[in-house]
Order: C-alpha cells, then structure tokens, then sequence
C-alpha cells in the first residue's frame, strides 16, 4: 500500500491510500490543475487533495492515521 498525505500549513494528515505508486502518481497528476512560483499546488475541488498545497506519499505510513479513515485508490469518477 501506498500512502498520500495532504499538506497545509504544517499539518501533513493522510488523505488517501492506493495499492501501487503509480496509481497515486496517476491520481495526483489528474487532480493537480497547477503549481505555483513557490512550489504550492492548487488541486481539483472534491478530490482528496483539493485543501491541500502540496503532497507527499511514503510506502510506509508517516503518521498515526488510520488508512481505514481514508478513501482507497480514489478515482476522478468519485468526485
């Protein structure tokens, strides 16, 4: 499993898990519709990131989350 956390102003919290990276690769490149001068992001409204200002991803789980929480392998057609 692969995990994808949000971040916003210093809080990371996990917004979703995929089976394989390059699913959540796939995903983020769907839902990023740009990147800033600064390195933020602005993502699709409704997807897993869309409060976010960047994105981080780990094979292993960063924080104490719980994955079942969270949606898993979301898809543009759940917006």
């Amino acid at each position: 499993m692969v995990y994808l956390y949000g971040i916003k102003a210093g809080s990371s919290p996990l917004v979703a898990t995929f089976d394989s990276d390059a699913q959540l690769r796939a995903y983020v490149s769907w839902c990023m519709l740009r990147t800033n001068a600064d390195g933020t992001a602005k993502f699709e409204q409704g997807s897993a990131l869309a409060t976010a200002q960047r994105w981080e991803s780990s094979a292993t789980p960063l924080t104490d989350h719980d994955p079942a929480s969270v949606v898993h392998n979301p898809t543009p057609s759940m917006l």
